[in-house]
């Protein structure tokens, strides 16, 4: 990357009327503007004026998203912002070039989908030969280790036992969420309100009593990142006693078997 660095510095210096502003470098060119930083940066500051020429390595590094770089490239060219790609040889200032930079760009996008598959197939083969696969980080009650297995942090878990045994008590889940606030217990990422949804979840999470459900969701779309609820689109994957559990079974049965009595009602 230094190396880079020296090189683009070196190019500038060879140009009296050039001025850098700034090297933005990112590892990976994501497919989503949104979650590349210093990219977002770096489109603020041709906004603000402050950049009149940006130099690339190549398309594939600019932008994975056919829409997005077309449509970012032409924002650049009606803000007067030149792009140049070393490796291609092209800019956006050339009509015959621009069409050309759209072809190119359609191949980085599809290169990254071909990369998202492959990674997709990877976890799956992982869940049929019944290793766990999540794609959560932490959640209230467990933490992972070095070898990304689920451990129990305590202190967290005795708020989920509370919440099973106050719902088991007869409370909702508004009552449970008042009882929270009111108690200033956090969640896990911090904050200070609950979500009645949050704590349905909780009464429902099968990895609470050990056990792993997996691909209860997947990525719908790979340029997007959303998430879609599997209804039977693709095959779930369980495993009985994975890990060790924060509540007994008896009492994850009682408020599965109450929860559906309510939704009856």
């Amino acid at each position: 990357m230094k190396r880079r660095y020296r090189i683009i510095e070196e190019l500038i210096t060879e140009h009296d009327d050039w001025r850098l502003v700034k090297i933005y470098a990112e590892r990976a060119s994501g497919t989503q503007l949104k979650k590349r930083s210093e990219f977002m940066k770096m489109l603020n500051a041709c906004k603000r004026g402050k950049i009149d020429l940006i130099l690339t390595k190549s398309i594939s590094r600019f932008g994975r998203n056919t829409l997005d770089t077309l449509k970012t490239l032409y924002e650049l060219f009606n803000s007067g912002v030149k792009v140049y790609f070393e490796k291609e040889n092209l800019n956006n200032y050339d009509k015959e070039m621009r069409v050309m930079m759209g072809i190119y760009a359609g191949f980085a996008q599809e290169e990254s989908k071909n990369l998202s598959d492959n990674i997709k197939c990877g976890i799956r083969e992982r869940m049929r030969e019944g290793k766990v696969c999540l794609n959560c980080t932490r959640f209230l009650g467990y933490d992972k280790d070095e070898n990304g297995r689920l451990v129990i942090v305590e202190s967290e878990a005795v708020v989920v036992r509370k919440i099973f045994e106050l719902y088991l008590n007869g409370w909702g889940v508004r009552k449970i969420k008042k009882y929270l606030e009111e108690n200033s217990i956090k969640t896990v990422t911090g904050k200070n309100v609950w979500s009645t949804s949050t704590i349905d979840r909780i009464l429902s999470n099968e990895k609470y009593v050990g056990d792993v459900l997996m691909q209860k969701s997947f990525t719908e779309d790979f340029l997007t990142g959303k998430r879609k609820k599997n209804e039977g689109e693709l095959a779930m994957y369980f495993i009985e006693n994975d890990h060790e559990a924060i509540v007994s079974r008896e009492v994850f049965e009682k408020v599965k078997e109450r929860k559906s009595v309510k939704q009856i009602e």
